[in-house]
């Protein structure tokens, strides 16, 4: 069997079990880690494990379960950050404050790039394209590898859920076009790994899922 150019491990970080995500190129064992919301001796160990090279952080929003070790594990590790979308910026300026009030290490940073609707990030070989999918937050972003259809979709899908949107700047119907409007289009057989909880497939939740699913939204 010839080996995937794109490999994936989920490391859950935080008291919220968020799923920070090491993906690599198998090609160079170059990688990024998407969403490290904390616990950073974990997420070194997991790079040293799989023998990969961390090169960037790559944040779907900037919620502190997602992004709160982002700034800090950038200046150990002497790498850029890209993402999420600009309109996030009111919630990376907050991390220290909603750090305390959940017992997270939070720290605000600038990122090196933020990403638009159509731009691709780059991990070893391999390129991302990058949708913006606002609705959780303003500027949620998600990751997609055509040759692997395999997504990063951080909190605006989930197995048998939608993320929320009763946090400041969410709006549920905005989550709702980004989903059958961004996510539905890239194909059934996507797989993906979500903000938390177990991955699963596009098919499976247009078939099962009771807010987007095809009979939830009489499609």
């Amino acid at each position: 069997m010839s080996t995937p150019p794109l490999r994936a491990v989920v490391i859950p970080v935080t008291p919220l079990q968020q799923n920070c995500t090491l993906l690599w190129c198998t090609a160079t064992m170059r990688g990024a880690l998407v969403d490290p919301g904390g616990d950073r001796p974990r997420l070194i160990a997991a790079a040293k494990q799989h023998g990969v090279t961390v090169e960037k952080i790559l944040l779907t929003h900037g919620h502190i379960d997602h992004a709160g070790a982002a700034g800090l594990l950038a200046e150990q590790l002497g790498i850029p950050i890209e993402g999420p979308q600009e309109a996030d910026r009111f919630w990376i300026a907050r991390l220290d404050e909603d750090g305390r009030a959940y017992g997270i290490e939070g720290k605000p940073f600038e990122p090196d790039r933020w990403l638009e609707d159509g731009d691709t990030v780059l991990v070893g070989d391999l390129t991302l394209d990058v949708y913006h999918t606002p609705g959780h937050t303003p500027g949620h972003v998600i990751f997609h590898h055509v040759p692997s259809r395999f997504a990063q979709v951080g909190d605006v899908l989930f197995q048998g859920s939608i993320g929320r949107t009763d946090f400041p700047l969410g709006d549920h119907q905005t989550l709702i076009d980004s989903v059958v409007k961004k996510l539905w289009p890239l194909g059934d057989e996507t797989s993906f790994v979500c903000g938390h909880g177990p991955p699963s497939t596009f098919a499976h939740e247009r078939r099962t899922n009771p807010f987007v699913g095809d009979a939830a939204l009489g499609r």
